[in-house]
Parts: structure tokens; sequence; C-alpha cells
């Protein structure tokens, strides 16, 4: 079974976490000790995507 480090999207540098290849995570918080940035990602086979959070609605009144 091939494991390998879940690396930051921004930096491109190893987070703490590793993923083996029959991993599947939607929605997971991968922070970065490089960057120190909290990224949402889905992975599935070893493809990483980015989550894009949506902008902030502003609050009616």
């Amino acid at each position: 079974m091939e494991i390998e480090w879940i690396k930051c999207p921004i930096c491109g540098k190893k987070t703490r976490d590793k993923i083996r290849e029959d991993t599947i995570i939607k929605n997971f918080p991968v922070f970065c000790p490089k960057c120190k940035q909290e990224i949402l990602i889905n992975v599935e086979q070893f493809k990483i995507t980015v989550i894009r959070e949506p902008a902030a609605k502003p609050q009616s009144r």
C-alpha cells in the first residue's frame, strides 16, 4: 500500500498528515505549519482538490 504526505496547495511543503492510496476525504481542514494557513480539501486516490469557501454574506437588518 502506497502512502504519501499531504502537501500544502499554497506553498507546496509537507503538512503533518499522510494519506494512503485508498483514502477518501471530504471537507478536511489541513493546516500548513510553513505558511500558517488552514485550507479545506477533498482527497480521492491521491488527487487533492481545494474547496473555495464562499464569501461571507452581509447580514440584513
